[in-house]
Formats: C-alpha cells, sequence, structure tokens
C-alpha cells in the first residue's frame, strides 16, 4: 500500500495588488505553481526521495519570471541577483 502524497506550496511572502498584473500573468502564474506541484508529486508517486521532490518543485517556480526567486528574483541596488538557496 502506498502512503498519501501531500505537497504544501506558496509563491512567496506579501501581496500584490491585482491590478498590478494581467490577467494571463495571473493565470501563467496559477499554471507555474501548479506545474510545480506536479514535478514534486510526479517524483514522490514514482517512489522518489523527498529531497528530490522539493528540489524539482523548487525548480520550477525558481524558472518562473512571477515568483521572487531564481528567474523572478528582486534585483539588489546594484541591478544584480544575489541569491541563495537551502532546503531545510
Amino acid at each position: 500500500m502506498m502512503a498519501e502524497i501531500a505537497i504544501g506550496l506558496h509563491g512567496g511572502c506579501g501581496a500584490l495588488a491585482h491590478d498590478l498584473q494581467s490577467a494571463e500573468d495571473w493565470a501563467e502564474s496559477r499554471q507555474h505553481m501548479a506545474d510545480a506541484l506536479r514535478a514534486g508529486w510526479h517524483i514522490l508517486r514514482l517512489g522518489g526521495s523527498a529531497l528530490d521532490a522539493v528540489q524539482a518543485t523548487v525548480v520550477v517556480l525558481e524558472d518562473s519570471p512571477h515568483f521572487n526567486a531564481g528567474h523572478g528574483a528582486a534585483l539588489t541596488e546594484g541591478a544584480d541577483h544575489e541569491l541563495d538557496a537551502s532546503i531545510m
């Protein structure tokens, strides 16, 4: 019997005013969240490790311009990305 799979995910802290993004951007944000959940779920469903599932989930969010991590990260005062990553 296989254990139940559960993944918790959020797209970052804070609140973004709804009118700051187009309807298409909001839809794409929701799609990227769903894609991230599916990436992790797929690994767990195939018996992969929780570590691999977390990494796969986060990579999808990091590759999205809609989240404040990776590709969509806020810039420093010098207009650079300074990023660290960890899984705890």
